[in-house]
């Protein structure tokens, strides 16, 4: 493993059950609230008191976290008051549900642990917009001190600008205090755009009736001023609506008395009311908890009353993931893949349909904007074929459905539902009226891929059935335009049009490799023998069309050129067999000869790749030293990057910049690994099943 620490020489060892996981200090970004493109924090410095918390796109979403010791007081999250010294941070570590950090100084330490229980098996409770803050004190020198204990959420979490007005309440539900802040004006649903935060709805933070805890809302400056001085905080006194940038903040404070070596622990609940969510064709849709017309005050109870047993859960799920990353990919894989987990989930948001079904909305965060973007479930849905395959098809729902208008009138699969939060029809390239800038082979082969796959972890193709009509129709498609694609674009649009393209054809081949195995299931025999035949008589061509010597082309006309073949992964993880294994065997001994310092390039043309694909194309190797030929430079750019982002998909082989791109949902592909393993896939698939059922 290699290690880059820049802001401490701590390495983090923990315990899971027979693996110890080292864990280095420094991802990019590091994820504490994380559940929507609209409400998701995160810290991006090393230190978590080293810098403003913030959303994902980078604009400051203030959490402050104060302690005093004895009288002195220090910051642990966040960089204000700048007067105040920061508590020393002596470890970082992230799991996929939870990221904890400690700190220690003046004879004691300081645990903060953010649980977001994001159980994909769970969709009610990976629905709720809850994150858990506990706060464990301990003194650790023999000798008992006075302890006192601040969190602080900043009202800017509620708007999307800080010239916004914000106004703020406080309520008492059950064994709990509950302030609120939210935007004066209530746009609902009004904006939509990809540098956005949400304007509408409500911030809350519950904090539970604990031993000597009390709560207000009042300016920052008052209340980091009275628990400097060890004063109460006075009551909501201040008039309303103000200005966001004028830093109003739910706050939270705890008296813990004397501290000795018996650790002393305290929670909070930060949670966020969006109401409605999703505006899905003129239609405002609800977040999935809300479907049986539960109340946030109900949601907030049953939260608390749940706490113990989703902490205990979301360790058991940490436990037991970690442990098969390791036993699948190694050191390097697991810490990647750790870090991509709550990411990938954050970037969608989860609602329920008007008679209740899931539907699940990714956003295509700092790419564009788009919803529901047929090449971002792509790269996304080995997370959700193997945490929840319900999951990814509560993805294609949205689009299926939108097919069944009559709007979209192209013979190939759409690109996108809109902008969002609004999944009103597509908007990429030509939109619903010309076939310019479109991607149509691409979202075809998407389709049916997914398609294909979902049929092979449940056994049956009924899901396929439903949509018959739109598989047969893009199949077509493939079969008259996928062998050879014209100029046009694929997912990776980024590096422009592209004729010929090598791994796009892959791409169609496979996927009507899988269509021909939807038809079988279906019982359309003589259909499934046809596409079957295509698609292996398109397979060998394709060898002969891109052979360059010791490699494959990029483009079937252009000699001398290369690229990832990451689509080809899908002929062993389906079955299909389609091609030669001649194929995958010689473009990894290709691939290890070009290997950057961060990683293999996306193709000859630029140093630049994609994190997902990378991971695609480690896993066309059968043998684990050669998976871990990729996955290392994977690690040492997660621990060495100088873009201090929520994970970038898209960056620079040669010194990890990041190209574009951050907080995407892509991520979710890295862990297609476990697809490639049949039990793996199997057993975790197989909870959500289980889970339903009770």
């Amino acid at each position: 493993m290699r290690h880059n620490f820049l802001s401490a020489n701590i390495l983090i060892v923990t315990l899971v059950g027979t693996f110890a996981i080292a864990q280095t200090v420094r991802p990019p970004a590091v994820p504490l609230v994380t559940h929507d493109p609209y409400f998701s924090i995160w810290s991006m410095t090393g230190d978590l008191n080293a810098s403003p918390t913030r959303h994902w796109t980078g604009k400051a979403q203030r959490l402050t976290g104060l302690l005093r010791i004895d009288g002195n007081v220090f910051r642990w999250m966040g960089d204000s008051p700048r007067g105040i010294a920061a508590l020393p941070q002596t470890g970082l570590t992230v799991t996929p549900t939870r990221t904890v950090y400690q700190f220690a100084g003046q004879g004691v330490s300081l645990e903060v642990d953010f649980l977001s229980p994001l159980l994909p098996s769970d969709p009610d409770v990976m629905s709720r917009p809850v994150t858990y803050i506990n706060m464990t004190v301990q003194s650790k020198d023999a000798a008992a001190h006075s302890v006192q204990l601040l969190f602080a959420a900043d009202a800017s979490l509620a708007v999307d600008s800080g010239t916004q007005e914000v106004v703020w309440s406080r309520s008492r539900l059950k064994a709990m205090t509950v302030l609120r802040a939210s935007d004066f004006e209530q746009p609902l649903l009004q904006k939509s755009g990809d540098d956005l935060r949400i304007d509408w709805g409500y911030l809350l933070l519950a904090v539970p009736d604990q031993a000597s805890a009390s709560a207000s809302t009042q300016s920052s400056d008052e209340v980091d001023s009275q628990f400097a001085e060890g004063k109460a905080l006075s009551f909501d006194n201040m008039d309303m609506p103000r200005r966001a940038d004028r830093r109003t903040v739910l706050a939270s404070m705890f008296d813990l008395g004397q501290v000795s070596n018996t650790a002393s622990s305290r929670h909070v609940l930060l949670a966020y009311d969006d109401i409605f969510s999703i505006e899905y064709l003129n239609q405002w849709m609800r977040p999935y908890w809300r479907r049986n017309g539960m109340t946030m005050g109900q949601l907030l109870e049953k939260a608390e009353q749940e706490y113990s047993s989703l902490n205990q859960r979301a360790r058991q799920f940490d436990e037991e993931l970690v442990a098969d990353l390791h036993r699948v990919g190694g050191d390097a894989y697991a810490e990647v893949a750790e870090l991509a987990f709550r990411q990938t989930i954050a970037a969608h948001k989860l609602v329920a349909s008007v008679d209740g079904h899931p539907m699940l909305f990714p956003k295509e965060n700092f790419s564009n904007g788009c919803i529901s973007t047929v090449d971002v479930i792509y790269p996304s849905s080995p997370f959700f074929l193997l945490f929840n395959p319900e999951l990814l098809k509560a993805q294609l729902e949205p689009l299926m459905k939108y097919t069944e208008t009559g709007r979209w009138r192209f013979p190939f699969a759409p690109h996108d539902l809109g902008t969002y939060p609004k999944a009103d029809g597509q908007v990429y390239g030509g939109g619903e009226r010309t076939i310019e800038n479109q991607m149509p082979v691409e979202e075809s082969g998407n389709m049916l891929l997914m398609f294909a796959a979902l049929a092979k972890i449940e056994g049956n193709a009924d899901y396929a059935n439903r949509y018959w009509p739109q598989m047969k129709q893009w199949a077509e498609f493939l079969q008259k335009e996928g062998m050879d694609p014209g100029n046009q674009l694929s997912t990776d649009d980024f590096a422009g049009h592209l004729a010929h393209n090598a791994n796009l054809s892959i791409k169609a081949i496979l996927a009507l490799g899988g269509y021909s195995v939807l038809a079988d299931m279906t019982g359309r025999k003589s259909e499934a023998t046809t596409y079957r035949r295509l698609a292996q008589d398109m397979a060998n061509r394709w060898v002969q069309m891109a052979q360059d010597g010791d490699h494959y082309r990029l483009a079937f006309d252009q000699t001398g050129t290369w690229s990832q073949k990451y689509n080809l992964v899908w002929d062993r993880i389906l079955g299909l067999n389609l091609f030669p294994a001649k194929v995958a065997q010689t473009e990894i001994r290709f691939y290890e000869a070009h290997m950057n310092r961060f990683g293999l390039p996306l193709d000859n043309r630029r140093d630049y790749t994609k994190l997902d694909w990378e991971v695609w194309t480690a896993t066309l190797s059968g043998h684990r030293e050669e998976f871990n030929t990729f996955i290392a430079p994977l690690q040492s750019f997660i621990n060495e990057s100088p873009s201090r982002v929520p994970l970038t998909d898209w960056y620079s082989t040669a010194d990890g910049k990041q190209s574009g791109f951050q907080a995407r949902s892509v991520v979710g592909g890295v862990y297609i690994p476990l697809l490639a393993n049949p039990d793996l896939w199997k057993k975790w698939s197989s909870k959500a099943q289980v889970a339903a059922e009770h």
